[in-house]
Formats: structure tokens, sequence, C-alpha cells
């Protein structure tokens, strides 16, 4: 026997699940955790206090362009390996309810059998 809250997901994931699954949609949605990790490192070599000896290196060798793509390429790493796997989560979740689901309709069937 399953919750309503159970119910719930299984058929909003159901209508979901493809939609949710694209690759700009993943992007566009895991965006803030990207940005916000993002936020973090820039913030730490822009202030300095991280490591005193880096930060003289980073002064001297540092070219803003590769700061910029890297800071780029981690958020957008991480906006679709968050989403992504936030999707096999609900997706597994699914999976698992229907298997309740179904073994709960088959002990039923017995149970009334008898």
């Amino acid at each position: 026997m399953l919750t309503p809250q159970e119910e719930q997901f299984i058929q909003y994931w159901q209508q979901n699940r493809d939609r949710e699954k694209k690759l700009f949609r993943q992007l566009l949605i895991g965006l803030p955790a990207g940005l916000l990790l993002a936020i973090g490192i820039v913030a730490s070599v822009v202030t300095g206090q991280w490591y005193q000896q880096a930060d003289m290196v980073a002064n001297s060798q540092l070219n803003p362009n590769v700061l910029i793509i890297a800071v780029l390429a981690i958020v957008v790493f991480i906006a679709i390996f968050h989403k992504k796997f936030q999707w096999d989560q609900k997706e597994q979740l699914y999976k698992e309810l229907l298997s309740k689901k179904g073994k709960g309709e088959t002990f039923d069937k017995d149970k009334t059998d008898i």
C-alpha cells in the first residue's frame, strides 16, 4: 500500500521524467548550485586569504582568461552533474515505488483468493 504522497510522486514523475532528463533543462535549473561554488572559488582567489605563497604565484603567473574559462567549466559541470544526480535519485525512487505498488497489488490478490 502506498501513501498519498507516494502516489502523487508516481503521477508527477510519469508526466515529467522525460522533460527533466533533457540536458539543457538540467543546465538551466542546476546553474545556481554551480554558481554558488564558483562564487566561493572566485572569492577565495580574489581575497588572497587562502595561502600566501599561492597568492603570489597567482598574481604573477595567472592568466585571467584561464581563470574565467576554468570557473565557467566548473559551473557547467556542477550544474549538470547535480541535476543528473537528482534525476537518478528520483528515477530510482520511482522504480522502487512502482515495484512496491506491484507487490502490494499481487499480495492483495493472493489474500482475496484464500
